[in-house]
């Protein structure tokens, strides 16, 4: 990726929090690597060299900052500057591909060689992928260092280090200190139950929280999530143990709060990962919100409410099956059936979650290999459906389709659409919300037709070209404003009934007493 010297300068002496993960700062004379928010004495410019992201700077080898701490920033959108290729090999290689198979296995996914993958990732990122992933697991490494109390094995094993040698010896090189210096100087965090961790997760403001929550609450299945008290709640099953997550936001470090109860540290990066994903966290709000500002169907939503995110899921099955729930019903209806399906076929637990207001978090969601062969018929689901989430889990539990993992997003919903009862809508809102697609559009949405002020999804689909890439986001602001409106709406009609009572009753007390 090719980044604009002047830009970076003025970004850099203006430390400009909204260029916070667009690029990194090498400062030459102390071969140290930062943030554009580096609170440090800025150096000159001809000691300075920029760099698109945190790998590229550590192989110029330079060390990361441990004042600005780079492995706090929002991090850098898998779109920007990027192929698309690149945008999918980074969605692999955080949920491990790497790991799974090397770089040629990598690139088989992808469809291309391996050493074309690497070009791509020089030229757009400035680091091979082997870097990128090194990069990745150092800096989580550090997170949780400065932010757990765990012990430097668990931390090890967590980051993804095979032996604590190694994460030792990558410390002493990168930092010049070893891990358990840097905690003792780091601020000290506050002691934990065991099996807790609390992490914050930075964006990039502004962030819509309220907006976020407003359309996780009404979609929230019963048991699994709760929305309550300005925070997100939802049980899970990773790796045959039972966790639980909880969020919210902390306006004074502009970050989300992430809280987890998992009893395997080894896990906690790809938790972590799924929550930033969940919260979309890595969205670049302005950038956004200047391109669908263009156009005036769009600009006075995109100003009533900036920061608006594309709520992700926590698990692509749970969010395809919640979809084909809401075929054809209301949210309410959807999210009753949603009910219905967790406590027939869902996995009791008990975990101490109740609030005050006694929400809890009581059940997993049924695995692909207990709905494939569920009764749907039970819960009252009408038979094209039931089969539908049927044909759905099937696919799943045989291996045919897959929510992680996907290289190839178009040929993804091809599979998907090949299903019975799975059409564009629903192919269109998964992509959008458990592939966090940015691009997608579910046109034919009865909300979205109200919200535009248009009857045909063609011409929807049609005006919605010039809202690429970010049409996913312009639906997110359609939808917004159509559940404004909706409850503007009910709230009138609700007053008018007050005062048609009202009058009821006083005609009423008036007869009585001439009566009486």
């Amino acid at each position: 990726m090719k980044l604009d010297a002047t830009i970076c300068a003025r970004a850099r002496r203006t430390r400009d929090p909204r260029f916070d993960g667009r690029f990194f700062i090498g400062v030459l004379t102390t071969r140290i690597y930062c943030r554009p928010i580096c609170p440090a004495r800025s150096p000159k410019e001809e000691n300075v060299r920029y760099f698109a992201t945190a790998a590229a700077a550590a192989e110029a080898g330079l060390r990361p900052c441990l004042r600005c701490r780079p492995e706090c920033s929002p991090g850098t959108p898998a779109w920007l500057g990027t192929s698309a290729t690149v945008s999918r090999a980074l969605r692999l290689i955080t949920e491990s591909a790497l790991e799974d198979g090397g770089m040629d296995a990598l690139a088989a996914r992808l469809g291309i060689g391996s050493r074309h993958m690497r070009r791509l990732f020089l030229k757009h990122l400035g680091a091979s992928p082997i870097a990128v992933a090194q990069t990745r697991r150092l800096h989580f490494a550090k997170k949780l260092i400065d932010e757990t109390r765990l012990p430097m094995r668990d931390v090890a094993l967590a980051s993804g280090y095979g032996s604590i040698r190694r994460f030792n010896a990558t410390f002493l090189k990168t930092y010049e200190r070893t891990p358990t210096h840097l905690r003792q100087a780091s601020r000290k965090t506050e002691t934990l139950p065991d099996s807790e961790y609390r992490f914050l997760l930075r964006f990039r403001p502004p962030f819509c929280w309220t907006a976020m929550l407003e359309f996780l609450a009404p979609r929230a299945i019963p048991g699994v999530e709760v929305v309550e008290g300005g925070s997100y709640r939802r049980v899970f099953s990773l790796n045959n143990h039972v966790g639980s997550i909880k969020a919210s936001l902390d306006h004074a470090s502009e970050s989300i709060v992430l809280s987890i109860h998992y009893p395997q540290p080894q896990s906690l990066f790809l938790i972590v990962e799924r929550a930033r994903s969940l919260f979309d966290l890595s969205a670049d709000p302005h950038d956004i919100a200047a391109h669908l500002r263009r156009d005036p169907l769009l600009a006075r939503r995109v100003a009533a409410r900036p920061g608006i995110r594309v709520p992700g899921s926590w698990d692509g099955f749970e969010l395809a099956i919640r979809a084909i729930l809401g075929q054809q019903v209301t949210v309410q209806g959807a999210t009753t059936l949603a009910g219905r399906l967790v406590r027939a076929f869902g996995m009791p637990i008990q975990i101490e979650n109740t609030n005050a207001n006694g929400s809890a978090l009581t059940h997993l969601f049924p695995s692909p290999e207990i709905l494939a062969q569920a009764d749907l018929r039970q819960i009252g689901l009408p038979g094209a459906r039931a089969r539908s989430i049927q044909g759905l889990a099937q696919s799943v539990r045989d291996c045919k389709i897959a929510f992680s993992g996907v290289a190839n997003v178009s040929e993804f919903l091809q599979q998907l659409r090949k299903l019975p009862g799975i059409g564009e809508w629903t192919a269109e809102y998964i992509a959008m919300r458990a592939l966090n697609e940015p691009d997608a559009f579910p046109a034919s949405d009865l909300g979205l037709l109200r919200a535009s002020g248009l009857d045909d999804p063609r011409t929807l689909q049609a005006r919605a070209e010039a809202w690429r890439p970010w049409r996913a986001y312009a639906a997110m602001y359609l939808w917004q404003a159509q559940t404004a409106a909706d409850r503007s709406s009910r709230s009138a009609v609700s007053a008018k009934n007050k005062i048609a009572n009202g009058k009821y009753r006083t005609r009423n007390a008036a007869s009585a007493a001439v009566a009486s």
